[in-house]
């Protein structure tokens, strides 16, 4: 067709094809599992179980069971077993090496990595050459309720609070004001207490000396100030 024999007609109904819906053809994407995912990223083998177990005791803040281990990166528990041992046994330069400056502990059924007592001095002065910061209204709060209520688990706290705790009860860790006083056998709940950085700061001796807040409270037969 020459472009003399273009008529309106024609010009109409190219663009009434052009408007049309066009069907667009849509690949079925396969809904994977999890593992599924997993084996297509970085399958576990025996070469990488043991940076693989490594991994996840670095970002627990809680101590995990070799079951739990096991069934997340679905391989038999002896074999995390052996992987766990094995990490032990290198942390604590049992190979004629340096000890590190972290530990594995096995604690209220489950593994979790540590500070090496040995090396509480450097955490301590490194945590008081820190530039000071003031501590947020949300830190002061749950300090306090550590404080008062000792020993305590975080689970406890933000039952009194009303809200998660998590990440200021990391915070006051981190900062060395709290520190953790055991593990419940049967929870495997993390028990707080203070640390004396807080008596130092504060410019106490004890916590006997902390003031009353109980007259303060809308239940005058409060318990609170129970240590």
């Amino acid at each position: 067709m020459t472009l003399d024999e273009v008529t309106p007609e024609v010009e109409a109904a190219e663009v009434q094809d052009e408007l049309e819906p066009q069907e667009v053809v849509v690949e079925e994407v396969a809904q994977l599992t999890p593992s599924e995912i997993v084996d297509q990223l970085a399958p576990v083998t025996a070469d990488n179980l043991r940076s693989a177990v490594e991994a996840i005791l670095m970002i627990t803040d809680a101590p995990i069971s070799i079951m739990a281990i096991a069934t997340a990166l679905e391989r038999p528990v002896t074999e995390i077993r052996d992987a766990i041992n094995s990490l032990k046994a290198d942390y604590d330069g049992q190979e004629g090496e340096t000890p590190r400056g972290f530990e594995l502990r096995e604690v209220g059924g489950g593994w979790r990595m540590y500070v090496r007592a040995d090396y509480d001095w450097a955490v301590k002065m490194f945590v008081a050459n820190e530039n000071p910061t003031k501590l947020s209204q949300a830190a002061l709060e749950t300090l306090a309720v550590i404080a008062y209520k000792q020993p305590i688990s975080r689970g406890q706290i933000a039952s009194i609070r009303a809200v998660n705790v998590d990440s200021v009860v990391r915070t006051l860790h981190s900062r060395g004001l709290i520190t953790e006083l055991y593990t419940d056998s049967e929870s495997g709940a993390i028990h707080y207490g203070t640390a004396p950085l807080l008596l130092e700061v504060l410019g106490i001796n004890s916590l006997d000396e902390l003031p009353l807040i109980s007259p303060y409270l809308p239940d005058a037969n409060s318990n609170f100030d129970a240590v």
